[in-house]
Order: structure tokens, then C-alpha cells, then sequence
């Protein structure tokens, strides 16, 4: 009886550090986004953007998408920002020049190629460089 409730604590200890550290990185992230955007302005949030260099588009684990078309740089945040993990390539199945929410982004392990998710992401939402 004493073991079991010994697992049990140790795997409650050990989630909760899984969280902790999990909350921690998305902060740290969060935080690292922030910076990028220093300088910028909010503008209103688009559908689609135009995706002249792919080689542009950042994934910032656990936070969005970002893409730097110079002046301006586009922030999509997917509705689980948890899909978006570091060992993930997105793979975007687009139906135009433009990228846009509604197009489908996969997600496939960096390692060994499997499908590891889709990604539904929001609205680009422009930040363009102040004076």
C-alpha cells in the first residue's frame, strides 16, 4: 500500500514539474517575442499574407508563427500554441502565393518524418516597424 501511494506522489511531483517547466519555456518565448516586436506597431489582423521567401517563416515554439517581410513582421498564433513543439516541421499545404489561416499546416517529426499534428492557426496580425 505504502508503494503504491509512493509511485502516485512521485508521478504527481513528476507532472507538475513537466507543467512547470513546460509554462516556463512558453513564458521564456512569450518573452522572446516580445523583444522581436519591440519597435512595431499592431495593426488590423489579416486572413492571408503574402509569402514571397518561405526561408522568412519562424516558428517560436509554443507561441506562433512569424513571418519578416522587412518592414513589417506577421504574428499567427495557432489555437493550440502546444502544437507548435521543437522537434516539428511544419509542412503547409497552400493553394496560392499567399498563406493564410485556413490553409492546412502539418506537423512532422524532425527525426524520423512521422505526422505529429495539424495546426490551425489565427489571423496574421502585421507589426510594422515605428518611424
Amino acid at each position: 500500500m505504502n508503494t503504491f501511494r509512493l509511485i502516485a506522489a512521485a508521478a504527481v511531483f513528476t507532472l507538475a514539474g513537466a507543467v512547470a517547466h513546460a509554462a516556463d519555456k512558453a513564458e521564456k518565448n512569450e518573452a522572446r517575442l516580445a523583444r522581436r516586436l519591440e519597435g512595431h506597431t499592431a495593426g488590423e489582423p489579416l486572413s492571408c499574407i503574402a509569402l514571397l521567401n518561405s526561408n522568412r517563416l519562424e516558428v517560436i515554439e509554443g507561441v506562433g508563427l512569424v513571418y519578416d517581410s522587412g518592414d513589417t513582421l506577421y504574428v499567427a498564433r495557432p489555437s493550440d500554441p502546444k502544437a507548435l513543439g521543437r522537434d516539428d516541421i511544419l509542412v503547409i499545404d497552400r493553394f496560392s502565393a499567399q498563406l493564410c489561416n485556413t490553409d492546412m499546416v502539418r506537423t512532422v517529426d524532425r527525426q524520423d518524418g512521422h505526422f505529429t499534428g495539424v495546426v490551425f492557426l489565427g489571423k496574421f496580425v502585421p507589426y510594422r516597424k515605428q518611424g
